[in-house]
């Protein structure tokens, strides 16, 4: 078995001793990050494939147009001229019942995006028909407020509490119990 000694290795080391191989470590730091705060990263690449600068057009597109316009229609890339960041093309997918609607809507949809740039980003519009899937639906609301009165014998007891919150789920219990009980004297002065 021949060994290769180079210049270098002559210089500074001993030709016989061998230091030890050392384990690579993966450099630590940091604290640890919410996955929120790395998705834009991730799918920053993404949206740039597809010809989205900010990504933020996509999930802001609903504060952007409106959520009327945004039921009905989704940004689906901007093609900008070859070296240039302006004028460039917003191509949308429609859903085809309301694409004579949002054709009448282009000039507002255009003044739009371009203020939510800061410049003229986009000059014209195309439309191509298909599935939109809607902006997700907000959280449902609670129960409307009961327009019947809490019971006088319980309403004073209610002004102590300085929770509003546990102020309100006690009135509407209240509310619904004194509900119950009416019901209730109703079904026993039905005649059977």
């Amino acid at each position: 078995m021949a060994c290769i000694v180079m210049e270098r290795d002559r210089k500074g080391s001993k030709p016989d001793s061998k230091a030890p191989a050392r384990a690579y470590e993966r450099a630590r730091g940091g604290e640890a990050r919410m996955i929120g705060d790395l998705m834009p990263a991730i799918g920053r690449t993404a949206f740039r494939r597809f010809g989205f600068v900010q990504s933020s057009v996509v999930t802001r597109w609903p504060e952007i147009v409106g959520a009327a316009h945004a039921r009905h229609c989704a940004p689906e890339s901007i093609r900008f001229p070859v070296g240039e960041k302006s004028a460039g093309t917003l191509h949308l997918v429609v859903s085809p019942a309301h694409a004579p609607i949002i054709q009448h809507v282009v000039p507002e949809i255009i003044e739009r995006v371009n203020r939510f740039f800061g410049y003229r980003a986009v000059a014209q519009v195309r439309m191509r028909q298909g599935v939109v899937d809607g902006p997700r639906a907000a959280a449902p609301a609670g129960p409307p407020p009961a327009l019947r009165p809490v019971p006088i014998e319980l309403g004073d007891s209610l002004r102590d509490v300085g929770d509003p919150e546990l102020r309100a789920v006690l009135e509407s219990l209240a509310r619904s119990l004194d509900q119950a009980a009416e019901n209730r004297a109703k079904q026993d002065r039905k005649p059977r």
